[in-house]
C-alpha cells in the first residue's frame, strides 16, 4: 500500500512539473506571436500611411491606379508572408508545449 502511495505521489509530480513545462512554453510561444502581430502592425501601418501619401502627390488617375495597385500587391504579399510565419509559430508551439507530455504518454504505453 505503501508503495502504491509512493507511486501515486511521484507521477503526480512527475505531472505537475511537466505541467509547468508546457505552461512555459505555451507563455513564451505565446510572446513570440503577441510580438510578431505588433511588428507586422506596425509594418502594415506604416506601408498604409507611405501609399496614402503617393496618392495624395500622384499628378494623375493612372498614377493614383498604379500606386494603388502596387500597394494592394505588396500587403497581399506581406500578408500571405506573415500567415505562413503565423501558421509556424503556432506549429512550434503546440509541439514545444506537448514536448514535457511525451515522456509521460511513453510510460503510460
Amino acid at each position: 500500500m505503501t508503495q502504491t502511495y509512493e507511486d501515486f505521489s511521484k507521477y503526480g509530480k512527475e505531472f505537475a512539473d511537466t505541467g509547468l513545462k508546457s505552461f512555459a512554453s505555451l507563455s513564451k510561444g505565446a510572446q513570440a506571436i503577441a510580438t510578431e502581430a505588433g511588428e507586422y502592425t506596425k509594418k502594415s501601418f506604416e506601408a498604409g500611411s507611405a501609399a496614402v501619401e503617393k496618392l495624395i502627390s500622384a499628378k494623375s488617375l493612372e498614377k493614383a491606379i498604379e500606386i494603388q495597385s502596387d500597394f494592394a500587391k505588396q500587403s497581399y504579399e506581406s500578408f500571405v508572408a506573415e500567415a505562413t510565419k503565423f501558421g509556424d509559430l503556432y506549429a512550434e508551439l503546440a509541439k514545444e508545449a506537448y514536448k514535457p507530455f511525451e515522456s509521460i504518454v511513453a510510460k503510460a504505453k
